[in-house]
C-alpha cells in the first residue's frame, strides 16, 4: 500500500495520503476539503545490507557513527 504525497492548489498545502485500491479514488485536501490536488514525485531513501552505520555510510573506519576525533563529541 504506497503512500503518496500530494499539494493542495487551493490551500497550497502539501500532505500525504495512504492509497488503499490499485486505482485511488478522488483525494482531497485534509486541510480545505478540496480535490484539487496534484500528486507529487517523492523521493525516497533506500538500505543496503552492508550499510550498518553512519560511519560506514559516510566511509569513516573508526566504527563510531561521530567519526571519532573529527567533531567536537569528545570522543576524540
Amino acid at each position: 500500500m504506497p503512500i503518496y504525497e500530494y499539494f493542495c492548489t487551493s490551500c497550497e498545502k502539501r500532505f500525504e495520503e495512504l492509497v488503499l485500491e490499485k486505482k485511488p479514488a478522488v483525494v482531497h485536501c485534509p486541510a480545505c476539503g478540496t480535490n484539487e490536488v496534484n500528486r507529487l514525485i517523492s523521493s525516497f531513501a533506500t538500505t543496503s545490507p552492508r550499510a550498518n552505520s553512519l560511519a560506514e555510510m559516510s566511509g569513516e573506519s573508526s566504527g563510531h557513527a561521530c567519526g571519532c576525533g573529527h567533531c567536537t563529541c569528545g570522543h576524540g
